[in-house]
């Protein structure tokens, strides 16, 4: 199971995006304060968040309080700043993703700390960065391309019907 980890999310549409796609991908969702939104049970019906009960959603005071509370040994940081591109990432079903806050990303003092394990999106240079719903989709749909889908679906209910010649019955 991928561990999907937002360093202080500061927009409610992104972290409900992000907690769709680790609904539909099986991933865990960890959270570090501040978190800029509720998430408490009223606030998520409010919001229309039929989806979830499906997300294993973890909460920590910070990210001192998440490795305390994890044995994380594989881990990767998406930021704009690192040299190495995504793809190039040897991911394991024990990965732990982290991306930091809208605003800002992820801690400099973080990123400094585990320099080798920054991973960024390409882009064109002048681009400041993706939305992070994007960024979250794009990073765990890879890594969970390199683990073939583990527990996922690889086909559609068009599976079972004929594909079409380009034919017509006239």
């Amino acid at each position: 199971m991928l561990n999907i980890v937002l360093v202080e999310p500061e927009i409610p549409m992104n972290t409900g995006n992000i907690a769709r796609t680790c609904a539909a991908t099986r991933s865990r969702l960890h959270l570090i304060k501040p978190l800029g939104f509720d998430i408490s049970d009223k606030a998520v019906k409010r919001a229309g968040l039929d989806y979830w009960h499906m997300v294993d959603v973890r909460v920590y005071d910070n990210l001192e309080d998440l490795f305390r509370k994890n044995n994380i040994t594989d881990l990767w940081l998406a930021t704009t700043k690192a040299p190495q591109d995504y793809s190039k990432a040897a991911f394991t079903q024990d990965s732990w993703l982290f991306f930091g806050k809208e605003t800002a990303g992820l801690p400099q003092w973080f990123r400094e700390a585990h320099a080798d394990r920054c991973i960024r999106i390409p882009m064109r240079s002048d681009a400041r960065s993706l939305n992070l719903a994007n960024s979250v989709a794009i990073v765990t749909y890879e890594a969970l391309r390199q683990l073939d889908f583990p527990g996922l679906s690889g086909e559609g209910e068009m599976k079972h019907e004929p594909i079409p010649t380009g034919e017509t019955d006239h």
